[in-house]
């Protein structure tokens, strides 16, 4: 019960931080360009709360339902207008203005994507060095030469200091291109350049790159010790302790932590019959892993981690951080490497060329949002990121009763003249929910599909 709300917790505050800025945009701008703003609202339906100056002042709204929000402006489309804010309503002004307003949104976003990158980029992280694991023969690291123990220096002309950020980078360019120029530092500490192949069948597909790409992290042979134990999990439960050694598993010898994990993950929701040693003496326990969805199946977690010599951090972690101008400019990078990536996925689905599963609906997005703050405020801030660069983008989709649909019709008058009638908007508007309503029914059902699996 603790991780639901933990979950909806922080499902709701991103919604909020994303929608608040959006419609902050709209408001902020219309203001500043003279139009009349007669209410603010976050979220739709029944009223929680509100605030007004004065009864000729915005009123800011806090809705029930916080999937989204709204700008309300003087607009004599709307209703009667009076006679002293007519030279205020939307309505009456310049198509330049109009298109202001209405690009504000979208914009913010992806400006709060740039500001949340260029924190986490100057505040530092530490992240696990972009060391390649065991490769698989008739993968395309193994067709492309690449070796374990190499190091990824730098993909493309970009440096990639951490594992994140080099498959970040990797996906990105793939989607782009198929030849794939890497840098890496081979164990015996050359520097080499390495080209990655990646054949149209699987730039076309993203869901099977991790699958055929072949690349792991490298990780040491780390003997199967607790280090901590999740207060409430089923390992707490069972009664596991710090320094506790695994040493089987219905009769199965445990000899590494890998193999211990991939014990766990393979047995979700089933008792396990554990033989622990603990100061000296071996100890039979029960433990009963609970279930997690990961992907479309579910896989078992017991809530405990384990014990790693610190000489080892050194080997596997990275800290990194830039100074206030380079990271400004990285966070202006990593936004607009984005951008194109949701505007590429965007395109690629649209004509069958990439599988509709990529897509997420408000449960996935809602356990990301909930895992992402168990990491970490950089690592939430990160999510935050992500999926305001996907509000921005998507929200310019030329989709009528998106911002975007609203600017495909100020183009239009922009070419013959004058606006397009309001039978021909209102045509669109409705296409334009059918349109939507069809792809969250569909993500929806995807989450559900994924929750079941």
């Amino acid at each position: 019960m603790g991780d639901v709300a933990h979950t909806i917790f922080y499902f709701v505050l991103a919604l909020g931080v994303l929608i608040t800025i959006h419609e902050f945009g709209h408001f902020w701008v219309a203001r500043r360009l003279g139009v009349k703003v007669i209410c603010f609202s976050i979220g739709f339906g029944k009223k929680l709360g509100s605030y007004q100056k004065n009864p000729d002042s915005t009123e800011f709204i806090l809705a029930a339902v916080p999937l989204g929000g709204f700008v309300k402006m003087v607009d004599e489309r709307e209703g009667e207008v009076e006679a002293a804010d007519l030279p205020h309503a939307f309505n009456r002004q310049s198509l330049l203005v109009r298109t202001a307003i209405v690009l504000a949104g979208p914009v913010f976003n992806l400006l709060l994507a740039v500001l949340l990158y260029w924190i986490v980029f100057c505040t530092g992280e530490i992240g696990i060095r972009p060391n390649l694991g065991p490769i698989n023969s008739g993968t395309l690291a193994a067709q492309s030469g690449f070796r374990e123990g190499d190091e990824i220096l730098k993909i493309g002309d970009e440096k990639t200091p951490t594992w994140n950020a080099a498959m970040s980078r990797l996906l990105i360019m793939i989607l782009e291109q198929s030849d794939i120029k890497v840098d890496v530092k081979t164990e015996a500490g050359q520097v080499v350049t390495r080209m990655l192949s990646v054949p149209l069948k699987i730039r076309d597909k993203p869901e099977l790159l991790k699958e055929q790409l072949g690349f792991t992290p490298w990780e040491p042979v780390l003997s199967p010790k607790i280090d901590s134990v999740q207060s409430g999990g089923p390992a707490a439960k069972a009664g596991l302790r710090k320094n506790d050694l695994i040493l089987s598993a219905d009769g199965e010898k445990i000899n590494t932590w890998t193999s211990w994990v991939e014990y766990v993950r393979g047995h979700p929701d089933v008792d396990l019959n554990v033989i622990i040693e603990r100061d000296g003496v071996n100890l039979p326990i029960v433990l009963h892993p609970e279930a997690i969805v990961s992907g479309d199946t579910s896989v078992g977690r017991i809530g405990a981690s384990v014990m790693v010599p610190p000489e080892l951090f050194e080997q596997t972690q990275v800290e990194y951080r830039l100074d206030l101008l380079d990271g400004f400019r990285a966070a202006v990078a990593r936004t607009v490497d984005f951008s194109i990536l949701t505007l590429n996925m965007v395109g690629k689905m649209l004509v069958g060329r990439a599988s509709v599963e990529n897509l997420s609906g408000p449960v996935s997005i809602a356990q990301y949002a909930g895992q992402s703050a168990s990491v970490g405020v950089l690592q939430f801030c990160k999510f935050l990121a992500l999926v305001s660069i996907s509000l921005g983008v998507l929200n310019l989709l030329p989709i009528p009763v998106l911002d975007g649909g609203h600017l495909l019709f100020f183009l239009i008058e922009a070419v013959k003249g004058s606006p397009v009638s309001e039978n021909a908007q209102l045509m669109g508007q409705q296409v334009g929910i059918a349109l939507l309503v069809s792809l969250m029914g569909l993500a929806f059902f995807l989450d559900i599909e994924r929750l079941l699996a």
